[in-house]
């Protein structure tokens, strides 16, 4: 069995991914997130991916303001920078790791130094597991198969 690789979680997801720029506001890049049921989104400044802006980082921002959060300010004071990338070829336990290590949810795929994709943790396990219960069906066969 081939080694999964990044271009194989996108040819099952899809590509499609949307960005925001760091001077969008955080209320503008929550809404996108929201429409779009989606955890992150990468922040571009000239066609470059300058950082990630996350759930995680608005929830840690909230936590600052006891009586008022402001989202009015831009995603540029909250994005988290600088950002790890992955290529198509790299392969699905590469990015486990990568993401595991540096304690990352959410990786941008670059292709050619253009953002082309973006995968997550849960793609990451997704695949995983499936790949794991495809190897138990086929254990599961092998056993049935040489006990008859």
């Amino acid at each position: 069995m081939a080694t999964a690789t990044v271009k194989d979680l996108l040819d099952a997801k899809g590509s499609s991914v949307w960005t925001v720029t760091p001077d969008q506001t955080i209320r503008e890049a929550l809404k996108v997130m929201a429409e779009k049921h989606i955890g992150a989104l990468p922040v571009m400044e000239d066609d470059k991916v300058a950082g990630i802006f996350s759930e995680r980082d608005f929830a840690r921002h909230a936590v600052e303001f006891s009586d008022c959060l402001n989202m009015e300010i831009s995603v540029r004071e909250l994005m988290s920078s600088p950002v790890y990338f992955v290529n198509l070829d790299q392969s699905v336990d590469e990015c486990m790791a990568v993401m595991t290590a540096k304690k990352l949810r959410h990786l941008p795929v670059l292709q050619e130094g253009k953002l082309i994709g973006l995968i997550s943790i849960g793609d990451v396990v997704k695949h995983q597991l499936a790949e794991k219960q495809s190897t138990i069906e086929t254990l599961e066969h092998f056993l049935w198969v040489n006990l008859i």
